[in-house]
């Protein structure tokens, strides 16, 4: 992966800035109100960045079709109170009445534009390649307008569409704060972590996360693989332990199509790996409704497996707590259930013990670590599910190579652009 330009390699003020953030957010299938303002808090440090530039923003909620697929009015009065200076909302994308607003923009004003999944484009460009997304009807009528992009959407990075991926070519393009910060973390998480390097994978999806094992093993970028919760189930289930047959039906199910690849993707890590792979040495099972502790020698438990033991645990425990570096991404379990939170929230105490460099992935594990309140224990915890997945994966991320490929063609004519 190349490097990009952040807004520290650029001066911003009078000039006017698109913005392009992912702020898709839980809303209340009723009334529409927001249940979580995460994502949106998470641009501020982008926007108060460029508090003196005159600021377009972009952004998307839900898709076509879906009872939360909304205008960004919201988002845009949300947005306004939080920032503490008014936003204007634009219910256009790129059509005249966005262009004459951009156009008559004052010093420092904010607009935010409406949903670009309302635009045809956004969701039929999605095979498009660089220089198709460069003829899109948003970038041929926002970018003259414009005199830089701003990239602030990690939580979409691994999505491409011309508000994501196609202004690369146009115009020169800026990682946000939001977004460079993930770059950072996970880049190192993915080619040049402090050793030694601790690795658990939980959660159900399976595929991604051999996918990440077998990326970071395959390069030995990785020590430890710890793979908990259902990730753990199926590689017992590779290395030849009888997990029970409720226990694979639902694996089958959950992996469907994938089923096959994934569980041969398992088997070679096994095959390959095994020295880096610390497989669970319990599990917590459900017996009669209460938790019952196992040993893997003594599969099948009779009931589902819902979370690991107290043994792996502490086996677990040394691998995270001297680590130079230490990546969780998924629970170790059915967390949402009391008694088989237990894993997961050991496994999140030991992170906030331990003394190397922490990252914590997408998804439910960092909405548990929001929720317990110790962002401050972590070093990183990342605000993309599917995307933080993709990247550790090694997959293709289109709204990181757009900003790499702007670099190259901008990076030595931002002065004749008066950006420096």
């Amino acid at each position: 992966m190349g490097s990009v330009l952040t807004l520290a390699d650029a001066r911003f003020a009078g000039k006017r800035v698109l913005v392009r953030v992912d702020v898709n957010s839980p809303l209340h299938p009723s009334t529409l109100a927001f249940l979580d303002d995460t994502r949106l808090r998470a641009v501020m440090p982008t926007l108060q960045r460029l508090a003196n530039a005159r600021v377009i923003i972009l952004g998307h909620q839900s898709r076509p079709g879906r009872v939360d697929f909304t205008s960004m009015y919201k988002h845009s009065d949300r947005l306004s109170r939080l920032l503490g200076r008014k936003i204007t909302f634009v219910p256009d994308v790129c059509g005249d009445l966005a262009q004459d607003a951009i156009r008559n923009m004052g010093a420092r004003d904010m607009l935010f534009l409406d949903n670009v999944r309302a635009h045809d484009d956004e969701m039929d460009m999605k095979k498009a390649d660089f220089d198709t997304l460069n003829e899109s009807e948003m970038v041929k009528n926002l970018a003259p307008l414009v005199d830089a992009y701003v990239s602030d959407a990690f939580a979409a990075a691994h999505r491409n569409s011309p508000t994501l991926s196609g202004f690369g070519q146009a115009l020169p393009c800026f990682a946000g704060e939001l977004m460079a910060k993930e770059i950072s973390a996970l880049k190192m998480a993915t080619e040049s972590p402090p050793k030694p390097y601790t690795v658990v994978l939980g959660g159900v999806k399976c595929d991604d996360s051999l996918d990440i094992a077998n990326n970071l093993c395959s390069r030995g970028v990785a020590d430890t693989i710890v793979p908990v919760g259902a990730v753990g189930n199926l590689m017992l289930w590779a290395a030849g332990y009888s997990i029970g047959d409720g226990n694979q039906a639902f694996l089958r199910k959950e992996l469907g199509d994938a089923f096959d690849q994934t569980m041969s993707l398992a088997e070679n890590l096994i095959d390959k790996h095994r020295d880096n792979l610390l497989l669970p040495l319990d599990v917590a099972a459900e017996i009669n409704g209460e938790r019952v502790d196992i040993s893997v020698d003594e599969l099948p438990a009779g009931g589902p497996l819902y979370d690991v033991g107290l043994r792996t645990l502490m086996q677990i425990r040394p691998h995270i707590i001297d680590a130079g570096c230490v990546l969780w991404n998924g629970p170790a379990g059915l967390f949402e259930n009391k008694p088989f939170a237990f894993g997961t929230i050991e496994i999140l105490n030991q992170c906030c013990e331990s003394n190397g460099f922490v990252i914590i992935g997408g998804g439910h594990t960092s909405t548990l670590v929001s929720e317990r309140k110790v962002e401050h224990l972590v070093n990183h915890s990342s605000t993309g599910g599917g995307a933080c997945l993709m990247m550790l994966a090694g997959r293709r991320m289109p709204a990181i190579e757009a900003l790499e490929m702007s670099a190259e063609l901008f990076r030595d004519r931002l002065g004749d652009l008066d950006l420096v």
